[in-house]
């Protein structure tokens, strides 16, 4: 990668909302950033659990040495092991004794005169502007998120009331596009939904007035993936905008595919016939349902699709394997990226959070939606109606208890992956272009590598310093 010349060393602390879904594309940006400037170093704050996490997986040894490092702050939010049982506890406590400990954090490295040049943080993280405004360092905002996402919920304040005497169809087949222009993906029915979400809705209202005061906002999109989003959002916020993605785990900077290490997974894959393979995982975070995940099991079980499945943990591998048959793999874990990019993956069924759909697009793979909450479901429209790179699941019948049934995925699955198929067909030729898209992004002179280049003049120039 080509580096913007620098006049002196900055500094950056990175702090990521405390989650996967943030730490990855976060750690991901910072390689970026620190490959773009050579005289850039990121300290990007962590918990101490969240540090030994990262450790036990190995994700220090992948920084760049002494230009990324990690610090830690102590276990001020519930752990990351059973958090789900309570989410109003954890949010509260990322909102309040969180930013008291990053607060203190940045306090010390002053004091050591180890002055931050700037604050990259994570936008869902309320206190974050703040925390840079009283100690006069500017603070960019990271998104992890698809813009087009970002694009709706900073005009929450022109989001309509809806009206309840309306059916769940009526209000699914009404979009926010009459509303916010560029909003096409987003339906009435999911404005509902998000509503019914009281406490995170609060927050993202904090968050989404506390990111305007922001010196700047970085996508974790490249520009050619979310062009007319990311125009809307750059005629309108008081701040620069710079897309510098696909900020996705394990993708090397040369924008190639790398080996898979582990050797029963690749063993397996390379026994497969090319774009044969229908690859599974709904995520590291949100639980799906066991009703839900049986049908999945039982669909697989049923299709002619061989698939890789990565099921989270050895026991629940195990029985879903017992449930899916032997056409597949099922395994507790894998290098995501690199099995999407083996020769034999043609399919994705993936829950559609924006990091599983960026890796999707790197590899030039179709998806299968099947959202869970939050911005998957936007995330999963934006595949199907705009991308027209998948089949969006979201709006299909479901029984009493929201569960899609085996049968319909089972023939989604069967089209997806049927290689005689006109509509699956050019599913995989849309994607193959954007795959050259995406990866042309990261190259040199690529818009990715132009926007990181233009961030760090930006930075070094102080053009994003405080006002």
């Amino acid at each position: 990668m080509a580096m913007a010349p620098t006049a002196v060393p900055r500094h950056v602390v990175a702090v990521p909302y405390p989650g996967r879904g943030h730490i990855n594309p976060m750690l991901a940006a910072c390689r970026l950033l620190a490959a773009a400037d050579g005289e850039l170093t990121v300290t990007v704050v962590v918990t101490e659990e969240w540090h030994a996490l990262l450790a036990s997986a190995g994700v220090p040894a992948t920084l760049p040495a002494s230009r990324v490092s990690l610090a830690t702050i102590p276990n001020v939010i519930p752990s990351e092991h059973g958090r789900g049982a309570d989410p109003a506890g954890f949010f509260a406590a990322v909102r309040g004794k969180m930013g008291e400990a990053v607060g203190e954090l940045l306090d010390r490295m002053v004091l050591e005169r180890r002055r931050p040049d700037a604050i990259l943080a994570d936008t869902y993280l309320t206190w974050g502007v703040e925390a840079g405004a009283r100690r006069g360092i500017p603070v960019c905002s990271l998104w992890t998120m698809a813009a087009t996402f970002f694009w709706a919920l900073y005009h929450l304040d022109l989001w309509p009331p809806v009206d309840d005497r309306e059916s769940e169809q009526e209000l699914s087949g009404k979009s926010l596009e009459q509303y916010v222009p560029g909003c096409s993906s987003v339906r009435l029915s999911d404005i509902k939904l998000f509503r019914s979400w009281e406490l995170p809705m609060k927050l993202v209202a904090e968050a989404f007035v506390n990111v305007r005061k922001a010196q700047c906002v970085l996508f974790t999109s490249p520009y050619e993936l979310e062009p007319s989003a990311i125009d809307r959002i750059a005629q309108v916020v008081p701040f620069p905008v710079y897309p510098v993605g696909p900020s996705i785990s394990g993708m090397p900077l040369n924008g190639d595919a790398g080996k898979i290490r582990d050797e029963e997974h690749g063993a397996w894959l390379d026994a497969q016939p090319e774009n044969s393979v229908l690859y599974v995982s709904f995520g590291s975070v949100v639980s799906m349902r066991p009703s839900q995940l049986e049908a999945v099991a039982m669909a697989l079980r049923d299709s002619a699709a061989r698939f890789f499945w990565v099921a989270r943990d050895s026991a629940s591998a195990r029985g879903m394997q017992r449930i899916a048959g032997d056409k597949g793999l099922v395994v507790p874990w894998c290098e995501q990226l690199n099995v999407l990019c083996h020769r034999s993956v043609g399919g994705f069924l993936s829950h559609c959070g924006w990091n599983s759909v960026l890796e999707a697009v790197f590899a030039g793979v179709p998806l299968l939606a099947l959202p869970g909450i939050w911005d998957q479901v936007v995330d999963g429209r934006v595949v199907a109606d705009e991308w027209k790179i998948g089949i969006n699941l979201w709006g299909q019948k479901r029984d009493a208890d929201g569960v899609v049934g085996s049968d319909t995925i089972r023939a989604a699955a069967a089209k997806l992956m049927d290689p005689d198929d006109g509509e699956s067909q050019e599913m995989r030729r849309r994607a193959a272009r954007l795959r050259e898209a995406c990866r042309g992004a990261v190259q040199d002179g690529g818009s990715s590598r132009r926007s990181l280049n233009d961030f760090v003049k930006d930075l070094a120039a102080g053009r994003l310093n405080c006002q």
